[in-house]
């Protein structure tokens, strides 16, 4: 069960009414008060349309702990449908929150995901951002299933609280909803995506100019034509939301009593 304001619903997936601030607090509180794993998953309008495609992982999403707001349509999409106020939180700065926080609160981090040569480079990166943080471990992505039970083993041998896993969606949900109950010590487990190849540098984040002005989706639309693909998606999302709060209406309309 989340900690927390209710959860919304946003047409096909939910997210929770946290801006970073909030969403620093309930990983501290996760850690602090936790006795169990509790994970952490993004939402943003393309995940709308891929999530419920997959049963098994509509079903992990609605069962996690924490569902941050990673896409200004998202915030934008609860504003509209819910007056909520909350703010956009990107994946990869609440990771660099999480951080920051372990290094200051002694909390023991293992990272999981992407090649050998990202994740090692992102642990030094992180080393030396945060001199005081403790990472106690760390693995590439390509652990054979075969070697599975050897890595979350390890993870509890390091006495991990916070776990972050870079193995990309659905296979970093469906990990977790594998393995939490063999994970021993490990409170958060943050679902990060690609975010490793952004602190080694193989990827590169967009400025602050367009983050600022939420503008990011531009700019990597920009930089990788490509991802027009998965941008085509956020008109369509747009639009439903739209619907969605003209149906709202209508029905508030007409469930109004009539003056006489």
């Amino acid at each position: 069960m989340q900690h927390g304001p209710i959860r919304m619903k946003i047409l096909n997936v939910w997210v929770d009414p946290v801006d970073m601030k909030g969403a620093v607090e309930r990983v501290e509180h996760f850690v602090e008060q936790g006795t169990r794993p509790h994970c952490i998953f993004a939402v943003n309008p393309e995940k709308n349309f891929s999530v419920p495609r997959d049963r098994e992982l509509h079903g992990h999403f609605a069962a996690a702990d924490m569902l941050i707001p990673d896409g200004i349509g998202v915030v934008m999409a609860a504003r509209l449908l819910y007056r909520a106020r909350l703010g956009r939180v990107p994946g990869v700065e609440l990771m660099e929150e999480i951080c920051r926080l372990s290094a200051r609160k002694g909390y023991r981090v293992f990272i999981y995901g992407a090649s050998e040569e990202v994740s090692r480079r992102s642990a030094e990166v992180l080393q030396v951002r945060y001199p005081s943080l403790q990472i106690v471990g760390r693995s590439n992505g390509f652990v054979k299933e075969g070697e599975m039970p050897d890595l979350v083993n390890r993870i509890n041998e390091s006495q991990a609280q916070v776990l972050f896993l870079a193995l990309g969606s659905p296979r970093q949900e469906k990990w977790f909803a594998t393995h939490r109950d063999q994970l021993t010590t490990v409170r958060v487990c943050q679902g990060i995506g690609g975010t490793l190849d952004t602190i080694a540098g193989t990827v590169r984040r967009a400025p602050e100019f367009w983050c600022r002005f939420n503008l990011e989706w531009l700019y990597r639309l920009l930089e990788e034509p490509g991802r027009i693909r998965r941008q085509k998606v956020l008109p369509l999302f747009a639009l439903l939301v739209i619907r969605e709060k003209v149906r709202r209406i209508a029905g508030i309309r007409r469930d109004a009593p009539a003056f006489q």
